[in-house]
């Protein structure tokens, strides 16, 4: 790769972006994401929340691998001078590209090889290796996506319609998914875990964990309290948000945020992960109070 411009790495030791994927991906892929870590830095932790998805991922120097949805927050030290690409996949979107239950891939980290071939791996690697700058590097890793959900069979269309009653749709939507889609909760779950890796519960918790984030981080200044927060996102009470929030991240709102704080600023950018929540979350607001 070509010489990397260091002049934001003056103020930022890391930083973390996303953008929207094309057009061709739009159904199948949320974001391309980008982590780099600057060569003078200290070494950087990087936490991530769960998100209700998988995600193809690949550092820089190494070889693509695949992870799973994630059942909690995990931790991951970057050395410094990393470059790290991703493309994040819809809930229930990535089973058919990475020819995989998302069930099976829970909790793991799967080498590209071992889903595809050696070969795959190595030419896609080498790809993102050679790549001008870390914004090339996260398309080269796109357009192998890409190439993989051109191949791929659709995703679940009870599954994709579940999910985006779960994301616009009312807060109690969890309750009444399988009979608008005219199957069996049982068999409705069986099909969430073969393609999103959870249950239809579990997603809508993620989901609105994810709108408490979006309000917190991306949402009107000053900051809402707690309380506030916790009526906009979809909580009964500001106790339900405290509760799920450990639930799923293993610390309370108050240190979550606190540690978003010294983390994350302008040199993070979560737009294209927040804008469609923030959108969703207000239209659900004025909507419940009209």
């Amino acid at each position: 790769m070509s010489e990397v411009d260091r002049g934001d790495w003056t103020r930022w030791p890391q930083s973390y972006r996303e953008r929207l994927p094309v057009p061709q991906l739009s159904a199948h892929v949320s974001c391309v994401w980008l982590q780099e870590v600057a060569p003078d830095a200290e070494p950087y932790w990087f936490q991530a929340v769960p998100n209700g998805t998988v995600e193809v991922v690949c550092v820089l120097g190494g070889m693509p691998y695949v992870i799973g949805l994630q059942s909690g927050r995990t931790r991951e030290l970057l050395t410094p001078g990393t470059v790290m690409v991703g493309v994040r996949f819809r809930p229930g979107a990535a089973a058919p590209v990475v020819r995989a239950s998302a069930g099976d891939l829970v909790d793991l980290t799967v080498g590209y090889d071992d889903l595809w071939n050696p070969r795959a791996a190595l030419r896609v690697g080498e790809l993102v290796a050679a790549a001008r700058s870390p914004q090339d590097a996260a398309a080269q890793l796109e357009a192998e996506v890409l190439r993989l959900v051109h191949a791929a069979a659709e995703p679940d269309p009870v599954v994709r319609a579940a999910v985006g009653l779960l994301t616009t749709g009312p807060v109690n939507a969890v309750h009444t998914l399988a009979a608008e889609l005219y199957v069996s909760d049982s068999q409705l779950r069986r099909r969430f875990s073969t393609a999103v890796g959870c249950s239809p519960k579990v997603l809508q918790r993620t989901l609105r964990f994810w709108g408490f984030l979006a309000l917190a981080q991306a949402g009107p200044r000053p900051r809402r309290s707690l309380t506030e927060l916790a009526a906009v996102a979809g909580y009964a009470d500001q106790a339900h948000l405290s509760r799920e929030v450990v639930s799923i991240t293993g610390v309370p709102p108050t240190e979550l945020l606190a540690g978003l704080e010294r983390t994350c600023g302008e040199h993070h950018d979560h737009t294209a992960t927040y804008q469609p929540l923030l959108t969703d979350l207000f239209k659900r607001w004025h909507s419940s109070r009209s």
